[in-house]
């Protein structure tokens, strides 16, 4: 399979776990996307579903297609969330935010019983951190934030350099109102230590790496379905 196709069978793998009735979180990005259109034909045959969007590019795809929405304050507990990732492993820690969507993508996961994150082959990695950790910042003081950053990443043993993400010239300014500083790392030995410090530091609205979140991985390869299965961290 091509890497769309890849794409295209993991979103439909995933709308077999759907069920009439079920409260929704939407992902963002480009599989993801390819999850909303097909949910759109279910619910255009009848399905019962209604929907947060984690984005407001997913929230206007869900709309035109006829998919009920909500919002979090409406509906606080989902029972499912289906969701990209820029990068995942075989714990099924990610890495999120190539989009830029990751602070209501982390909320909208954590406010959901179950999450499962749908991607082509390219995005199984052995060690998280080849694509660049986005990490969200509030505009106020953000290159104090970005110094407070370098160390949190320095003193978990990664290096790399730290760069605002720009668009049309300007710096990138999230759904939020926030900005994203990139940390190009190349690797991240120790992911849950990372984000425990990046969690901790001011300044930081939130980082794109999701720990103990998700449960699945739906995986398109060039040779089929792969699925990945964490038990749901009852620890």
């Amino acid at each position: 399979m091509t890497p769309d196709e890849q794409k295209q069978a993991a979103a439909d793998a995933a709308l077999e776990h759907v069920e009439q009735g079920m409260r929704l979180g939407l992902g963002t990005g480009s599989t993801a996307a390819k999850f909303v259109d097909g949910l759109g034909k279910k619910v255009a045959a009848g399905l019962n579903v209604v929907c947060v969007a984690t984005s407001e590019a997913t929230h206007t795809q869900a709309a035109g297609l006829g998919i009920p929405l909500t919002t979090l304050d409406e509906t606080p507990e989902l029972d499912l969330t289906v969701d990209g990732a820029d990068e995942l492993d075989d714990n099924l820690s990610l890495i999120k935010g190539g989009g830029g969507a990751l602070l209501r993508e982390k909320i909208v996961a954590t406010s959901s019983q179950r999450m499962i994150v749908i991607a082509d082959a390219s995005k199984h990695v052995a060690t998280l951190g080849r694509f660049p950790l986005p990490v969200e910042v509030i505009p106020f003081g953000q290159e104090a934030t970005r110094r407070k950053i370098k160390s949190a990443v320095t003193a978990c043993g990664c290096e790399g350099g730290i760069t605002l993400r720009m668009h049309d010239g300007d710096a990138f300014v999230t759904d939020n109102g926030n900005f994203i500083y990139d940390c190009a790392l190349g690797r991240i030995e120790e992911p849950e230590t990372l984000a425990r410090f990046l969690s901790s530091t001011a300044g930081v609205a939130d980082h794109g790496l999701f720990i103990r979140t998700a449960d699945i991985a739906l995986i398109g390869t060039p040779e089929g379905l792969r699925t990945i299965k964490v038990d749901k961290w009852h620890e």
